[in-house]
This record gives C-alpha cells, sequence and structure tokens, in this order.
C-alpha cells in the first residue's frame, strides 16, 4: 500500500473514530426541553435515544415492519444534537437551524466512506422516508417523551401534560396509540407485579 494510501485510510479512522467521540456527548447532554416543565435533572440525549431504538423495534414487531430497521432509525434520530443542541419546540420559534442531514453531512465528513453513506442514508430516510419503518421510528419518539411524562409526573412534576398531549396527537400506528393509552394508566413499576404474583 502507497504511502498517500494509508495517510488517508489513517485520515479515514480517525474521522470515523472522531464521529464517535462526538456521539460521547449525548451520553452528557440534556434534554433541555424538560427544564420548561419543572425537571431539575432530565433524561441525556443518549437516553432518550436508547428507548426510542428499543420502542421502535418493538411497534415494528407489532406492527409487521422490519425491526431492526425502525430501531436504527430511532438510534440515529438525534445524533445531530452533538452540534445543535436539543432546541425545545419554543425555542424553534426563534431559530433556525440547519436540516439534520446537514448536519450529519457535516458530522461524518472525515469518516470513512461506508459510513459517511451509511449515517447520511440513515438520517435522510428517518427525516423524508415514508415506510412503515420510519412511521414506527417516528411514533416510537413521540411514545418514549410521553413515557417520560408520565415517570417525571410520578416524580411530581406536574407541568408535563402539554407534552402527553403533543405526544398522543402525533401518534400514528395503531400500536403506538394503545400503548400510550396503557402507559397512562400504568405507574412505572407497575409491570414487575406481572412476575411477582
Amino acid at each position: 500500500m502507497a504511502d498517500a494510501e494509508q495517510d488517508q485510510d489513517q485520515e479515514q479512522v480517525k474521522g470515523t473514530t472522531g464521529f464517535l467521540l462526538e456521539m460521547g456527548m449525548l451520553k452528557r447532554a440534556k434534554r433541555s426541553g424538560w427544564w420548561i416543565a419543572g425537571v431539575k435533572d432530565p433524561e441525556t440525549i443518549a437516553e432518550h435515544s436508547f428507548r426510542v431504538a428499543l420502542i421502535g423495534s418493538v411497534l415494528a414487531m407489532m406492527e409487521g415492519a422490519d425491526p431492526a430497521k425502525a430501531a436504527l432509525l430511532g438510534l440515529w434520530h438525534d445524533t445531530q444534537e452533538t452540534r445543535v443542541g436539543d432546541i425545545p419546540h419554543i425555542g424553534r420559534r426563534y431559530l433556525e437551524a440547519a436540516a439534520n442531514e446537514k448536519v450529519t453531512a457535516d458530522q461524518v465528513s472525515a469518516a470513512h466512506p461506508a459510513v459517511k453513506a451509511g449515517a447520511q442514508r440513515i438520517v435522510e430516510e428517518y427525516e423524508n422516508g415514508d415506510s412503515l419503518e420510519v412511521v414506527c421510528a417516528h411514533d416510537a419518539d413521540k411514545l418514549e417523551c410521553l413515557l417520560q411524562a408520565v415517570e417525571y409526573r410520578e416524580q411530581g412534576c406536574s407541568n408535563v401534560q402539554p407534552w402527553i398531549d403533543s405526544s398522543i396527537a402525533k401518534l400514528k400506528t395503531a400500536s403506538a396509540q394503545s400503548l400510550a393509552e396503557a402507559a397512562l394508566t400504568m405507574t412505572s413499576i407497575e409491570w414487575q407485579q406481572t412476575y411477582l404474583r
């Protein structure tokens, strides 16, 4: 392998590693919209994205879609927030953020070509696709917000109803709607009662 080719490969490895290190910021960055509701220590973007991916796979299973694809879409849906932050809905009235596709292109611009192409394809599909997997991933984002609001409400934060209402209003699949309805009538630890009987 020529020196120039080795140098290019090494730069792509560094660019890909840099992207992975950047994604670590999502483990520290808080979901700032919850501060408006009075939540003092809200979840991180990574915590949100983990459950979105899991919910997306569950919804896809229930709806007859590809669970791995729905989970992948959900996992990547907020990766741009390392660069633009978590802008609360009210804040979007005053800011014009770059498109998520553009942010992702910048994030992976120095990465391995397969990573660059794959990341851009995933984000493009999440943002603009209309497959059942995309619908499940979007529903998963809203359902996760609803579940988190229910948990915060249990912890004494009474200002979360608008998050619950807006999440329910945006759900498209019958599976997500039925899970949301069930979540509103359960406590966050009620799941264990099934196994402790």
